[in-house]
């Protein structure tokens, strides 16, 4: 990320967000802290005092106090996609070590590795609408993590206690924001043992496993899959993940759809029906789940099987063009329950890339 302009005190900043509000109202405080060079954390904290306030950053006890807001919207994103999805914070819990966290519900449903999580906002916008209020959460490069915005039928009176609980004394605009550490090289395909990795995908039991078996070998993600052979992985055109949910839509199959980033991973599971092209946007626009894929950013398709307990689990898993994650599809289910039928038949019968 360009942080050319993180010298400027907040003041500043602050006056060329609004100047450039003024000329561009309808831009996201994420493209307006691209066009300003600055995180979308600092344009932020820039305005503390004025609709933001900073809050104390245990995650311990803040994600847990967030079930008592009732029913929510929940945002998690990554460069390519934006998944969104409405409901109760419940069954909250953060190890121990304070590492990991697990939202389990039957609506928001989240995975978060806590480690390098670094800040958190309260904002309060006015809009049209009203007042938007949200909590923001972000990493050490001040990157968006996780966003929660209240709904019509939030309790507010949760909001404000909440607000006067975890508020910092010291409203401070400074960040000590990080460099991002420079990606490892990956392995050329001639260093990794392919057989062994093949081996070790055919021993799984568990699809929970598969990230250890490709960090055993030293492989990326989407290396692994190259490499496995087509009885575990094969290579799909790009268009045959619309060509998924479209058809998932069509017959009314409940699908898994896992969108993350490096510190939370956010999963819709359920049908989806209203399926809608804006330009380049693929989206899912659902009362309850809201997709927006940026389509020109899928460089590959992959079809995925993993054995397990349950059986194979198969699923489609969309790369961009340098080997990042942007969105898996699954068949819903359950641990302990085989793959839905109707999806193994749907993503199965998709055709291999010519």
């Amino acid at each position: 990320m360009n942080m050319a302009n993180s010298h400027l005190p907040s003041k500043a900043l602050f006056d060329q967000w609004q100047a450039l509000r003024g000329e561009q109202p309808r831009l996201r405080a994420r493209e307006a802290a691209a066009q300003l060079a600055v995180s979308e954390a600092e344009l932020l904290a820039c305005r503390l005092g004025q609709g933001v306030l900073r809050l104390n950053p245990d995650w311990a006890q803040l994600l847990p106090a967030l079930e008592k807001l009732g029913r929510v919207m929940v945002l998690t994103r990554n460069e390519h996609c934006v998944h969104e999805r409405k409901g109760h914070y419940r069954e909250t819990s953060v190890a121990a070590n304070g590492r990991m966290g697990l939202v389990v519900s039957a609506d928001i449903d989240l995975r978060l590795f806590l480690g390098e999580w670094a800040s958190v906002f309260a904002v309060e916008d006015e809009s049209p609408r009203g007042t938007l209020r949200s909590l923001q959460i972000f990493d050490q490069q001040g990157v968006a993590i996780h966003k929660v915005y209240l709904q019509d039928d939030s309790d507010l009176s949760a909001w404000q206690a909440l607000l006067e609980q975890f508020q910092q004394a010291e409203q401070s605009a400074d960040l000590a924001l990080q460099p991002l550490a420079e990606k490892a090289p990956g392995k050329a395909d001639s260093e990794i043992d392919s057989h062994s990795l093949r081996e070790g995908w055919a021993a799984l039991k568990d699809t929970h496993h598969f990230f250890a078996l490709i960090n055993k070998h030293g492989a990326q993600r989407e290396q692994a899959l190259r490499l496995a052979g087509s009885q575990w992985a094969e290579a799909l055109p790009v268009q045959q993940l619309v060509s998924a949910m479209e058809q998932a839509a069509s017959s009314e199959l409940p699908i898994m759809v896992f969108v993350g980033n490096r510190h939370c991973i956010q999963i819709h599971s359920g049908p989806v029906a209203n399926l809608r092209w804006v330009g380049d946007w693929f989206n899912v626009l659902d009362p309850e789940f809201n997709l927006h894929l940026h389509m020109p950013a899928v460089a590959s398709l992959w079809r995925v099987r993993k054995p397990s307990t349950d059986g194979v689990i198969t699923s489609l898993e969309a790369f961009d063009a340098d080997g990042e994650l942007i969105v898996q599809l699954f068949g819903a289910r359950k641990p302990g329950v085989p793959e839905l039928t109707g999806w193994t038949a749907l993503v199965e019968a998709l055709p291999v890339e010519a």
